[in-house]
């Protein structure tokens, strides 16, 4: 199986590659025809969520900064 990779890009979607399936909250799975690369929404403003339609152009600002969350806490 190959490695899935998320790329926040800087003002729109989250691109999602490789191999990967993507789930609605009851478990079903939406048909994705065979695409090993897609957008996912994250302004909220698309009409086809979670999916991107670039609806976020000239409404969404944010610059993605990598970093490190802090540990794991211990239960």
């Amino acid at each position: 199986m190959s490695k899935t990779k998320l790329t926040i890009n800087k003002n729109g979607s989250i691109k999602i590659e490789g191999d990967f399936e993507i789930m609605d909250s009851e478990g079903k799975v939406y048909g994705l025809e065979g695409r090993t690369a897609l957008g996912l929404c994250r302004c909220g403003l698309s009409a086809n969520k979670p999916f991107c339609d670039g609806s976020h152009r000239n409404g969404f600002e944010h610059e993605p900064a990598a970093f490190d969350l802090p540990p794991v806490k211990i239960k």
